[in-house]
């Protein structure tokens, strides 16, 4: 196993547990010193990964969040209402995706948490500075919408859906 994969199934295997992950181990499960995995972690931390090691163990310090990808349509006077219906409830716009017939995946960072940013990104649009991406496929889009939990992201849904914004995965 290479350093760059023994460190990603670190960082995995740390932010799946609830309890802190002793070095002591991961030395033992990735079969190297313990010093191997106190430079892990140092090079996991450059990395911009925020691990905090305790005398129990190392835990990674993030708040803890779920996503969900919701497929949907509306009209360019309907964004700015699909987006802040989203971050009413407390969800980030984590991204805008598009599959494409041509292009095929098509994916942009939004990272819209709040009315303010919904702002932000709508002057951005209406300014002629960009065109939405939902544009180029018939106003279909996906986005990954990230959450404190899987209540907030239900009603995110059902919101979606009473707007008729939210579009049926199946045929």
């Amino acid at each position: 196993m290479t350093g760059s994969r023994r460190r990603e199934e670190i960082v995995s295997k740390i932010k799946s547990s609830e309890v802190p992950v002793p070095g002591k181990e991961l030395a033992k499960v990735y079969d190297v010193s313990r010093q191997v995995i106190v430079q892990d972690i140092a090079l996991i931390r450059a990395a911009g990964y925020d691990i905090i090691s305790t005398n129990r163990g190392y835990i990674l310090n993030a708040p803890h969040t779920v996503t969900r990808v919701f497929k949907v349509s509306h009209t360019d006077e309907q964004m700015e209402d699909e987006l802040c219906s989203i971050v009413d409830l407390g969800g980030k716009v984590v991204n805008v995706m598009i599959n494409h017939r041509i292009y095929g995946h098509m994916e942009a960072p939004l990272d819209v948490a709040s009315r303010r940013n919904v702002k932000e990104f709508m002057e951005g649009i209406h300014s002629g500075k960009s065109s939405p991406l939902k544009n180029i496929t018939s106003n279909y889009h996906y986005h990954t919408v990230e959450a404190d939990s899987e209540e907030t992201l239900d009603l995110i849904e059902q919101v979606l859906k009473e707007k008729d914004y939210l579009v049926s995965n199946t045929p």
